[in-house]
């Protein structure tokens, strides 16, 4: 298992380095910012990274190092001569699952430099019947040095290992993916965005939805006027209490109209 782990090991952007047994140019090795924040994912398909994250403010991140990207390979962790990492469900039932020694394996792998304590690098199982996801859940994980995601697939991962290594699990909502990868995305995408450097305009996660738990305000720009609709007169007055005011009142209007529970939860913050 030693001599295959260091092909588990993918590395996106100018920050990830992993081990090679061919001697490199010192002139090529990727820029490092000490300290950046960093994803490790163990997936079944380390080609599917980074994908959409290679792209836009969060790929030029990437390669600016200012956060980095690990994909571990589960496959090379299977068992036999097929690379198992699966078996049928103890109990009976359809579909297989994830067993415990293969992801243990990976995970051992995945721990290598971060640190053991869950607030400075959680792991994470993304998973429907976890917590769900949200801005606060975020914040909290872009305040850690990194974290590690475990992308399920088939019926589920072994309990065991969800126990045995403190897992953390999340949801993105109430329906079913084929695997985690596509969570996975999501949740680096969200959390990445708030790293400090990232979006170069820190106010601007300050005013969107769910940072002050309401819904955003409606947004508009030019043309003044586009198909005999206008821009809201506030907006263009250039009195920036009543716009505040404005912003806010619409904020409430459609959290209160759209999200009930959020709205609910707002007010009894504000009591």
């Amino acid at each position: 298992m030693t001599d295959e782990a260091p092909k588990t090991l993918k590395s996106h952007g100018r920050l990830s380095i992993s081990a090679s047994l061919k001697p490199r140019d010192l002139m090529e090795e990727p820029f490092r910012v000490k300290g950046a924040w960093k994803a490790k994912i163990i997936t079944l398909f380390p080609d599917a990274f980074p994908g959409v994250l290679g792209l836009s403010l969060t790929g030029k991140a990437l390669d600016m190092g200012l956060w980095a990207l690990e994909t571990i390979d589960l496959r090379p962790f299977g068992i036999g001569k097929h690379l198992n990492v699966d078996d049928t469900p103890a109990g009976g039932g359809a579909g297989m699952v994830l067993r415990a020694d293969v992801l243990d394996a990976a995970l051992t792998k995945a721990a290598e430099g971060t640190s053991q304590d869950r607030l400075r690098w959680p792991i994470i199982y993304l998973s429907p019947r976890g917590r769900p996801f949200d801005q606060a859940m975020a914040r909290r994980f872009s305040k850690a040095d990194g974290l590690t995601m475990l992308c399920g697939r088939f019926e589920g991962v072994d309990q065991r290992l969800l126990d045995h290594h403190h897992i953390e699990e999340v949801s993105l909502g109430d329906f079913v993916l084929t695997g985690g990868e596509i969570a996975a995305t999501a949740l680096i995408d969200a959390t990445v965005r708030l790293l400090p450097k990232v979006l170069g305009n820190q106010a601007s996660t300050e005013e969107e939805s769910f940072s002050h738990g309401l819904l955003e305000h409606p947004q508009y720009t030019r043309p003044a006027v586009w198909n005999d609709l206008a821009i809201p007169d506030v907006l263009q007055s250039g009195h920036h209490g009543e716009i505040a005011k404005w912003r806010q009142t619409q904020a409430e209007e459609i959290t209160k109209t759209r999200r009930p529970d959020l709205w609910q939860a707002y007010l009894r913050r504000k009591s």
